[in-house]
């Protein structure tokens, strides 16, 4: 998965334009998801983002889709939990259980149709970023913004590692189903407990090995950044502000709408 996020990040439709515009675009679209009072406004940001995802972006509309149903999966096990716990209105329904009767309110209702469609808005807006701009751009605009060098070296080590990490943990995944290490539940708690330990020591090795790559290469505590990133012109900012504001106008006009 990492992969294929990282390799469409790197030839999709819009690999060319600003990661300027496409960063504002994604972050304001989730700043204004997490912030509507109302459902409308993060489910039409869902439905255009995902438009413009799979559209101009020309993401493959399965791959989206697998991609979307994890944190929705999630987020729609929370909802449950909101709509029975959460009073408040009239009652809809009772759903007796044992020792315990689960009771639906409008209140409940209303409060778990914003949560999903906040949740739904927010990760659309988030997987445009990921799928549309690559890190390295991701880092040089923090650059530009004055964020601290030691934040983004520290991140750039992150985002390092964890290709490590899962590379590491798959060859050793690899070779324990190779020799039947998950045939049963005893052997798979064995297997996983020698997976950790292995990948411990594996991880801690390849850090010595590229630290000592790092100081082979004149490290100076500073990594080399290509700064060669297309700018963003005056009429996308334009009109990335005037949707932005345009969809800001209907969280504000429909604030109080709710389905109850």
């Amino acid at each position: 998965m990492y992969e294929t996020l990282e390799d469409f990040a790197q030839t999709n439709g819009l690999r060319h334009v600003s990661p300027v515009l496409k960063l504002l675009l994604g972050a304001g679209s989730i700043l204004l998801c997490v912030s509507s009072p109302g459902p409308l406004a993060p489910a039409l940001i869902a439905v255009c983002t995902s438009l413009v995802t799979i559209g101009l972006a020309r993401i493959p509309v399965r791959f989206y889709a697998g991609l979307l149903s994890i944190p929705v999966s999630f987020a729609t096990m929370s909802t449950l939990v909101v709509l029975f716990l959460t009073g408040g209105g009239e009652l809809l329904a009772r759903i007796p259980v044992p020792y315990v009767t689960l009771t639906v309110t409008t209140g409940g209702v209303n409060l778990a149709v914003l949560l999903l469609a906040r949740v739904f808005g927010g990760m659309c807006s988030l997987f445009f970023i990921a799928l549309t701009t690559p890190m390295t751009e991701i880092f040089a605009v923090a650059q530009r913004l004055r964020v601290p060098e030691v934040f983004i070296d520290l991140a750039m080590l992150v985002y390092r590692f964890v290709f490590v990490f899962i590379e590491e943990a798959g060859m050793i995944y690899r070779s324990q189903v190779m020799r039947l290490g998950y045939g049963t539940f005893r052997e798979s708690v064995r297997s996983f407990g020698m997976l950790a330990g292995a990948l411990f020591l594996r991880t801690w090795e390849s850090g010595e090995q590229m630290m000592l790559a790092m100081d082979a290469r004149c490290y100076d505590g500073k990594f080399g950044m290509l700064d060669d990133i297309p700018p963003a012109s005056a009429p996308a900012l334009g009109a990335v502000a005037l949707y932005l504001a345009g969809f800001l106008a209907i969280s504000c006009l429909t604030g109080s709408m709710a389905l109850y």
